[in-house]
């Protein structure tokens, strides 16, 4: 049996969605794993251990498969500049793993720039093919950073630019993601495969809106205008607010209320982070009141209830590699609203299975909600067309790409699949 180390160092695919950390790229190694999984692969999930009451070795994405929590470090979250100086205990941790049970990997698959790093001193040690997915890129980050504190430090750039020499191939999710490496870091376009991330439709598929409000707590008569996603800056969440307030709030038969699914809302005022504090705040400044509503974070689970009881889900993301939460959404039969911007700018069909906006310009997003929410047969047409679309990104299609390139690098080898 094929044996894959996949290695998501920084944060768990187990982990709760909306936190500081956990977005996209856990949705994808959580998913990948159990399609792989599913196709007779075994794989082991080696992420740094966060919480020590939290058992080392879970089996909780299926057959065969675990999820190995790795000390490094202490066992809680860290910032990343302080994660990166544990990645050698990581690497050991990992090793040892692997030593104890008796295990030999064929092929190791990292995610994320740190994983990458990890993945390089295991592939010296064990000799193996090597396979990387970036998920977001720090030069790209920088493009859009407000201000010093939102960019990423010489230390990522240079830990992504050794990953991109030394890795054997480089998963991109879309052309925009392989021209920026390309652009950016000079990277040989030949290691690069673009492969986009999946959407598991047995799970996210449209229910019928009425119970889908019912499960949410929406009167069936309110429209919901939907994000689900971190809450930092870069996720453009100022922007959709600004937005909202531009709407007409005052039908009281049909009222508007934005839904944000994500973060901390709850907490004391000195554990909550700078960005919803901000966000908070000027829901308050711009006399908002009910009409945004902060959820914090929601299980996998509940998401299709929300997406579709949404009248239309927006991503106003100013950097976005590929943009999961609207696939899931069109996988949902809700249009999409997104940034042109990375990924978004291939994944959602503007006029099609919903629109795309200028980054950072409310106004242009404010007239396409508008649009949207004053006219529902347009809504259904979209969001039939965005099943459809949808269904070309479902986890057999593209866990079986991903095969493929495993394949390639292992031919010649005594591996077969």
């Amino acid at each position: 049996m094929l044996r894959i180390a996949m290695l998501s160092y920084h944060t768990c695919p187990l982990a709760t969605l909306g936190g500081k950390d956990t977005g996209g790229m856990n949705v994808y190694v959580r998913d990948l794993t159990r399609y792989l999984g599913r196709m007779g692969i075994h794989v082991d999930v080696f992420t740094r251990s966060q919480d020590e009451h939290v058992p080392h070795v879970l089996h909780d994405l299926g057959y065969g498969n675990r999820v190995v929590h790795v000390p490094a470090g202490p066992e809680r979250p860290l910032p990343k500049p302080e994660l990166a100086r544990h990645i050698p205990q990581f690497v050991e941790g990992v090793k040892s793993f692997a030593e104890g049970k008796g295990l030999h990997y064929d092929l190791i698959h990292s995610h994320y720039w740190m994983s990458g790093v990890a993945a390089e001193a295991l592939q010296r040690e064990w000799k193996v093919p090597w396979v990387h997915m970036f998920h977001t890129l720090g030069a790209m980050k920088n493009r859009v950073a407000r201000d010093a504190s939102e960019r990423e430090g010489d230390y990522r750039l240079e830990g992504e630019q050794r990953v991109l020499a030394e890795a054997d191939r480089i998963i991109v999710a879309t052309p925009a993601e392989q021209a920026q490496l390309q652009w950016l870091y000079k990277a040989d376009k030949r290691k690069t495969v673009i492969i986009p991330p999946g959407v598991d439709v047995s799970r996210f598929y449209p229910i019928p809106a009425d119970e889908a409000k019912e499960f949410v707590g929406v009167p069936p008569g309110d429209r919901m205008v939907l994000y689900v996603g971190r809450i930092e800056p870069l996720k453009g969440v100022e922007t959709l607010i600004r937005a909202v307030s531009c709407l007409d709030l005052n039908d009281a038969e049909h009222p508007v209320c934005l839904v944000i699914i994500g973060g901390e809302p709850d907490v004391p005022p000195d554990a909550m982070t700078n960005e919803m504090a901000r966000l908070q705040n000027l829901c308050d400044e711009l006399c908002l009141g009910r009409a945004v509503v902060f959820l914090g974070k929601r299980g996998q689970d509940t998401l299709p209830y929300y997406y579709s009881a949404a009248e239309v889900v927006v991503v106003p993301s100013h950097y976005e590699s590929f943009g999961m939460v609207a696939l899931e959404a069109m996988a949902c039969g809700t249009p999409v609203i997104a940034s042109q911007v990375g990924g978004l700018a291939y994944l959602v069909q503007d006029g099609v299975t919903g629109y795309h906006v200028p980054d950072g310009e409310p106004q242009a997003l404010c007239d396409r909600l508008t649009t949207l929410l004053n006219n529902p047969s347009l809504r259904q047409e979209m969001g039939r067309r965005a099943v459809e679309y949808a269904q070309g990104y479902a986890w057999e299609k593209i866990a079986t790409r991903i095969v493929e390139v495993y394949k390639s690098l292992l031919q010649g080898s005594r591996v077969f699949l």
